[in-house]
């Protein structure tokens, strides 16, 4: 892989959950990842929100892969803990996970992320979750 978009485009592509969410990645920046998810009725939970899973799940990759675009050659990461605040239901036509590096150190990554719901068709969104999380650098 020549850059790090490549290599996390490529581990992005290989995540069979990220596939059956019907996520895709959006953006990959040094220390910033962006997943984007559509609604889908498969992914609700029973008052029709997308279930605090799904919405766990997209922004644990979301900090999982910015942690990774730190991580020594070599290295890939492991989700070591976490913790969500979810601060409404998740309703939107589409949602945006957006994990950011806080601190890289040898070992252990802190991350933080938002998860952001869009109503409409429009930029306008409400910030449905944040997640705290600690990525573990894991060696050859």
């Amino acid at each position: 892989m020549n850059s790090i978009q490549d290599r996390i485009a490529a581990s992005f592509a290989s995540q069979g959950l990220m596939a059956t969410i019907g996520a895709k990645l959006a953006s990959v920046q040094d220390g910033e990842v962006h997943i984007a998810m559509p609604f889908s009725r498969q992914l609700s939970q029973q008052h029709g929100f997308v279930h605090a899973g799904v919405i766990t799940s997209l922004v644990d990759s979301a900090c999982g892969y910015a942690a990774l675009t730190k991580a020594p050659p070599g290295f890939e990461v492991l989700t070591a803990e976490f913790k969500v605040n979810f601060m409404r239901p998740a309703a939107g036509e589409r949602f945006l996970a957006v994990g950011r590096v806080q601190n890289a150190g040898k070992l252990l990554t802190v991350c933080t992320g938002e998860v952001r719901a869009f109503a409409g068709p429009g930029e306008t969104y409400k910030v449905i979750a944040l997640m705290q999380a600690t990525m573990v650098n894991v060696g050859p």
